[in-house]
């Protein structure tokens, strides 16, 4: 099954191609037509979400900078609000600007740079992921634009910028194979450069290149993952559409050792980068009855399989432990067997590799 990646494809996709092809401190204010902007755009503040970019405008075709300049309702919805330079703030709009630093710097497209690198797939896509009613881009898009709101398709992203032709910051999708085999090389060649502390947010949470810094506490992912052997890729799929369990409080505090970037369609991605550990979790953001799930719905269903994913992953670990303890418990009472019984013949110890 494919899985529409939504926003893992800022950290899968385009922030590998820009450590490929991008000098990451150049400036490239000139060049994107800010002219006055608060500061540089680079590309390192450009996947940190720390130039100074809006969340979120719907693409129309206007020139970006045009379009900030002279947009006149901000505040209006959650999407739609400013942002200050030198601090992270979500955004797509950082994404599209990397997209086409990329483009101009290459003279290839980024959806071919992508799917090159990654070997993931771009949409529109041959094998259509699970259709999803509209998200909360419906409402910001009606507020700030009198353009028609970009029509759902099943082979098209969720994500109504992607679909308009925005790049950069939605767009890939992946089935567990494809995952498996990409995020197998991304961890060694390009999550290094990623997992390191770049800028903060005013709320406190930290941002690398293209990550952001997970955060302990109660109730939280990072308590489930910490103490837990894992190491290699792991893609946890669950398609199903089961109700979500009941919302359970969380109290965050200190950030943990382990960084994550989550997808709005359903989707989150968690690395180690000490350990070399990367779990991806697959899943969709819907119910039995084909609706969103709400934020606290959606972070209950994939506690719930990361939490699932663990336990299996500590049985089967348990199990071959003790397996392998058997195994050398029998091959020892062979050899005493064997020497008891005047045998000249050797036994060997067989361990089996956890």
């Amino acid at each position: 099954m494919l899985f529409d990646l939504a926003s893992l494809t800022k950290p899968m996709a385009t922030a590998p191609l820009a450590l490929e092809y991008l000098e990451l401190d150049r400036d490239w204010r000139m060049e994107l037509g800010f002219r006055d902007w608060h500061g540089p755009i680079t590309p390192r503040l450009l996947l940190s979400h720390s130039a100074g970019l809006p969340p979120w405008l719907p693409c129309t075709g206007e020139p970006l900078f045009e379009q900030i300049s002279n947009f006149d309702a901000w505040g209006r919805h959650s999407l739609l609000k400013r942002a200050a330079w030198g601090e992270s703030t979500y955004s797509d709009l950082s994404y599209r600007l990397l997209a086409e630093i990329l483009e101009i710097e290459t003279g290839r497209d980024w959806k071919d740079l992508g799917e090159n690198l990654t070997g993931l797939k771009c949409a529109p896509w041959k094998e259509n992921p699970v259709f999803m009613p509209p998200g909360a881009d419906l409402e910001a898009w009606k507020i700030a634009t009198a353009e028609p709101f970009p029509e759902p398709k099943p082979e098209k992203p969720h994500d109504a910028n992607a679909r308009a032709g925005m790049k950069g910051h939605a767009g890939f999708a992946a089935n567990p194979e494809s995952a498996q085999k990409w995020l197998g090389k991304w961890i060694k060649k390009y999550l290094p450069s990623m997992a390191h502390e770049t800028c903060r947010s005013q709320e406190g949470e930290i941002w690398g290149l293209g990550l952001q810094r997970l955060r302990d506490g109660s109730g939280g992912f990072a308590m489930l993952l910490n103490g837990k052997d894992i190491q290699g890729v792991h893609i946890v799929s669950d398609a199903g559409f089961a109700p979500p369990p009941q919302v359970q409080p969380f109290d965050l505090t200190d950030p943990s050792d382990w960084w994550f970037h989550y997808g709005y369609t359903g989707p989150a991605l968690f690395v180690e980068p000490n350990k070399g550990a990367c779990v991806l979790i697959l899943c969709h953001r819907l119910n039995d009855a084909s609706r969103l799930l709400t934020v606290d719905e959606l972070r209950a269903r994939r506690l719930q399989i990361l939490e699932d994913f663990l336990r299996k992953m500590s049985y089967s670990h348990s199990t071959l432990k003790k397996l392998n303890r058997a195994v050398r418990v029998g091959c020892a009472e062979s050899v005493v067997s064997r020497r008891q019984a005047g045998s000249e013949t050797k036994s060997a110890d067989v361990t089996l590799i956890l």
